[in-house]
């Protein structure tokens, strides 16, 4: 059976891909139509519409996130501590999609409060994971 933390893991990578394949359609739509030459591009989409704006920016929060958030969840997996990270796996990935998804939908002052919300959760399930495998390695080595 996959662990929860496991498919958690593999989902938010996907997650990541999926925003960037998403982008580069879009990108390579603009460069086939002629509104963008190839090397047109900057990393944060700037000078193109907000929504791909908004895409760039909640594709590098997924992947700024993936080393720290991800990590967590690996060395769950490698260590045979999955206990720890699977009851909350699936709230972190939903909370992940909704952060992405608002972001993806608006900047406004209300979105920005709802998705750093949804952030703030990911965090605290992040420090919580964090210092629960700490605890978990650190009392076998002792004993």
């Amino acid at each position: 059976m996959i662990s929860p933390t496991a498919l958690t893991l593999t989902a938010f990578i996907t997650w990541a891909l999926l925003i960037l394949v998403l982008m580069e359609v879009i990108r390579s739509q603009l460069v086939l139509s002629g509104k963008v030459v190839a090397n047109g591009f900057t990393p944060d989409n700037a000078g193109l519409s907000p929504f791909m704006q908004r895409l760039a920016r909640a594709h590098a929060n997924c992947v700024e996130s993936l080393p720290v958030f991800g990590g967590l969840l690996l060395v769950a997996i490698v260590t045979g501590h999955t206990a720890i990270t699977d009851p909350l796996a699936y709230v972190f990935l939903g909370c992940r999609f909704i952060q992405s998804l608002v972001h993806l939908a608006s900047t406004s002052p209300t979105a920005v409060k709802v998705r750093f919300t949804f952030f703030a959760v990911q965090m605290g399930i992040g420090l919580y994971w964090a210092f629960q495998l700490l605890s978990s390695m650190l009392a076998n080595t002792a004993a």
